[in-house]
């Protein structure tokens, strides 16, 4: 079972950080939220930071806006995530030229699409 981290994992259910962590968990994911300021999202302890979930990460998922997300990519880079999904919203010029310069893997898309799901059941 591949764990996924949701950067920016929200208890509020019509937020899309939210609808990620519902749908990772209905495809068999074991799901990480990450959110600094929420002890659990639906259910599933949070984490303040990717750094702080025990074991290792096989992907991490974006719904921070780009200055956050920018912030974060070093911290996913010293976990040793092999693979970074950044959603809609959650992308810029910056923030995918410092992926690169960290040798992230990343997609550009909805993580919830990608696993074939949709928003909108969620």
């Amino acid at each position: 079972m591949k764990t996924v981290a949701i950067v920016g994992a929200s208890a509020n259910r019509s937020k899309f950080g939210n609808k990620a962590v519902r749908a990772f968990v209905h495809r068999g994911y074991h799901v990480v939220p990450i959110n600094p300021r929420e002890a659990q999202v639906e259910g599933l302890t949070a984490y303040p930071s990717v750094l702080g979930v025990p074991g290792p990460v096989d992907l991490v998922s974006l719904y921070v806006p780009p200055a956050v997300g920018l912030r974060v990519l070093d911290e996913i880079a010293q976990k040793g995530v092999p693979e970074v999904w950044i959603n809609p919203g959650a992308e810029s010029a910056d923030l995918l030229g410092r992926a690169r310069a960290l040798a992230l893997k990343t997609k550009v898309a909805c993580s919830i699409l990608s696993i074939g799901e949709s928003p909108s059941a969620y």
